[in-house]
């Protein structure tokens, strides 16, 4: 749509509209008074939720928690999130409904199918958690749900014990033979976001990338009339939230000339950075600005897929990742694991930062997400399904009581939190996958 601004009453949908490109703003204060009329409603909290994957499985023995409610001592791995121990919710002894293999650690984790297809070319699984939120946050944004990962996606051939390589390369599903691809290249996601990629529009966004022009430089002259007609803090935040968009613009332009490829209008480079916190990067970044405008609510984000043989050089762990997991319990190749299992928090907690600096409403976006990490396997060298490590991350828009360690005793299904969390998330179902109930997170044992 083309905005129209009346007095300094900004719709909340507000865009921007250029030469082949979409600008979404963030939440202003100019915006509040257009949800003024609906009283109450003012104050509403958009809540959102993301999933961080991490592949192969857990040390465990460097990853589980001592101590159990809020007196509970952060293990080796979870260390770097310290930060946000307030914001932090450890499950222990949740089970895998879908265990011993690769493909059903992933393929399971949003899903709760207790078993996929049998071969290569079976492909049968259940709608996943996110895909069920997609279709109801979905009609009040852009884009229902982004699915992403640091690995290209395969949707053809055997990767895990001779099944399809759909399901260590996703964890959504739209329905039960509908697995949806992961994007890893940012340009495609970026073009996604902020690309105007409909019908009509499809000249004009050829013309500008043909022209190499920035997203931002077509529409220069309505942030400028923007400018002038909002207030000082709103200004701030314009200024804030488009130099952040000219970054990762920039970013992803140096990282197509260092891959060296050609991008004739409408194609997408074949790579990604090279550097992996590089990219890794640009794609949280991409995330945060599809978050910060409200342009999806639901993200899936695989850190890596099962099986990745991914080295860590960087911080001493040249190994590939997936061979390191079959470690059989020795105890230097555990350390070593471990190593990786402790990076990928530390990744994870530069994000986290990111979102609690960002502004939403009356607190930040972290205050007003729930982020489940974890892998779906804990001891990899066994294919283990027992004991899953996980972290439910965020304040959950006023809905989750955090900053403690819950362990269960009877050992519930994974599925079992999917449906506490969408109950969490104002969509309750009766059922995900096998799932047999909810799973209690705000009383255990009295905790």
């Amino acid at each position: 749509m083309t905005t129209i601004l009346t007095g300094k009453s900004l719709p909340r949908r507000t865009v921007l509209k250029g030469l082949g490109a979409t600008l979404a703003l963030p939440l202003l204060d100019a915006m509040i008074p257009a949800f003024g009329l609906r009283g109450q409603q003012a104050q509403e909290r958009i809540h959102r939720f993301q999933t961080f994957y991490v592949p192969n499985g857990m040390a465990m023995q460097y990853w589980s928690p001592k101590g159990e409610g809020t007196d509970f001592e952060l293990s080796p791995v979870m260390e770097p999130l310290a930060p946000f121990r307030d914001q932090m919710l450890v499950l222990s002894g949740i089970r895998a409904t879908w265990v011993q293999i690769h493909a059903g650690a992933s393929g399971s984790f949003l899903t709760g199918i207790p078993q996929g297809g049998r071969t290569e070319t079976e492909i049968v699984a259940d709608v996943s958690m996110d895909q069920l939120l997609a279709r109801e946050f979905g009609r009040q944004t852009q884009v229902a749900s982004l699915e992403l990962s640091m690995d290209a996606s395969a949707n053809a051939g055997a990767c895990s014990s001779n099944l399809s390589c759909v399901y260590t390369h996703t964890l959504s599903w739209r329905g039960p033979t509908q697995p949806l691809p992961t994007e890893y290249n940012p340009r495609a996601v970026f073009e996604r976001l902020f690309g105007d990629a409909g019908s009509t529009e499809r000249a004009a966004r050829e013309a500008r990338l043909r022209q190499q022009k920035s997203i931002l430089d077509s529409v220069t002259d309505k942030i400028g009339y923007l400018a002038r007609e909002i207030g000082a803090q709103d200004k701030i935040k314009v200024e804030q939230y488009t130099e952040a968009i000219r970054d990762v613009e920039r970013r992803i332009e140096m990282a197509e000339k260092q891959i060296d490829v050609e991008l004739p209008p409408l194609a997408q480079p074949e790579g990604a950075p090279a550097d992996f916190e590089d990219h890794l990067d640009l794609m949280l970044d991409l995330q945060l600005l599809a978050l910060q405008t409200d342009l999806t609510r639901v993200i899936t984000f695989m850190l890596g897929k099962e099986q990745s043989a991914r080295p860590y050089p960087q911080i001493g762990v040249p190994d590939a990742h997936h061979p390191l997991s079959h470690h059989n319990d020795q105890p230097d190749l555990v350390a070593r694991m471990s190593q990786i299992n402790r990076y990928h928090t530390e990744l994870f907690s530069r994000y986290l930062t990111k979102l609690r600096e960002t502004p939403d409403g009356d607190g930040s976006l972290l205050d007003n997400m729930t982020i489940l990490y974890g892998s779906g396997i804990s001891n990899s060298t066994r294919h283990s399904g027992d004991n899953l490590p996980l972290l439910v991350m965020g304040g959950g828009a006023g809905r989750l009581r955090t900053g403690r360690h819950l362990s269960y005793s009877d050992q519930p299904g994974m599925a079992n939190l999917l449906v506490t969390l969408m109950d969490k998330m104002d969509v309750p179902v009766d059922r995900i996958g096998a799932s047999t109930g909810a799973l209690p997170l705000d009383t255990l044992s009295g905790i």
